[in-house]
């Protein structure tokens, strides 16, 4: 038996156009300013200092990015970021697994004490000169830890995987005891498998504020090969006139006349060394983007 088709009125098309209009516009608006950069920097560089690259690139070359690539630091820099990313990452969504499993546990003892103890820290902070004084008495400056002890317990995310947690059917927990299971046991082989979705939100979370901080390099940091990218950007941008000038004349010595289109400039620095340290951390979201979502959701349906 065949379904009456169902009708749609002319409002609710117009409704429904009108709709896919204006999100169309948001994303372009939302998509456009890393476009813009993107074209920027592979066009001629004298028509991008000009402002006159707008809505497609012009004299399309590749010169920007060999140059920056030739700035002294920037390697050692990108590894640094890399490290503290992936070491900070994995330590982090551990603490935020194991302590948000922990206290959905109803036999931990103290357990409400501990997880008002963690959460408070959410709404109390000292300011940054008991922190850097803290964190200079720990032996915390120019030390590559400075960028991975402090972030390890979250107590946002623990609040995330708590409630996650709480959310999934007891039942399992309950049989693996019955089992014989223990606490880790049931930890390893039970939460975590279940756990992915919430698990993948934290570690984007984590990632990007990893890879986008700078003040704790700012702040402890004065040993330049444990300087990050985003610290390097911060300082490129202050000097990006010199920068421009020094890898000007690096090029100048395998190259009798500079061309305008390829001479480095102010604005070809900033927008091909932004390029660099952002668009790693854009990859990371395709592949969690599945998990984000759900894991999202899920963990902001209780309190």
């Amino acid at each position: 038996m065949r379904k009456a088709a169902v009708q749609v009125s002319p409002t609710d098309k117009m409704i429904t156009v009108l709709i896919y209009v204006l999100f169309s516009l948001f994303a372009c608006v939302c998509v456009y300013p890393f476009y813009s950069i993107i074209i920027n920097t592979i066009s001629a560089n004298d028509i991008s200092a000009r402002g006159d690259v707008v809505f497609y690139p012009r004299h399309i070359h590749f010169q920007n990015y060999l140059d920056v690539f030739k700035i002294p630091g920037l390697g050692n820099a990108a590894l640094i970021s890399l490290g503290r990313t992936v070491i900070g990452t994995l330590l982090t969504v551990g603490a935020s697994a194991f302590l948000g499993f922990m206290f959905s546990q109803e036999d931990m003892w103290g357990r409400r004490f501990w997880y008002r103890f963690t959460v408070i820290t959410m709404f109390f902070n000292a300011g940054i000169i008991p922190w850097y004084l803290t964190m200079r008495s720990l032996h915390l400056t120019n030390n590559f830890l400075a960028y991975i002890l402090p972030t390890i317990v979250a107590p946002f995310f623990i609040i995330l995987v708590k409630t996650f947690v709480e959310s999934t059917p007891k039942e399992l927990q309950q049989a693996a005891s019955i089992d014989g299971a223990g606490t880790m046991t049931i930890f390893f082989r039970i939460i975590l498998p279940i756990s992915k979705p919430i698990l993948a939100t934290v570690a984007i979370f984590t990632a990007v504020d990893q890879w986008n901080s700078f003040q704790d390099t700012l702040l402890l940091v004065t040993d330049s090969k444990l300087y990050t990218l985003q610290f390097i950007l911060y300082n490129y941008i202050n000097q990006a006139s010199s920068l421009s000038t020094m890898v000007n004349l690096q090029n100048a010595g395998s190259t009798a006349i500079a061309s305008l289109a390829t001479e480095q400039t102010t604005t070809s620095i900033r927008m091909t060394v932004t390029i660099i340290v952002v668009a790693p951390i854009l990859l990371i979201y395709p592949i969690f983007q599945r998990f984000f979502v759900k894991g999202i959701m899920i963990g902001a349906v209780k309190g």
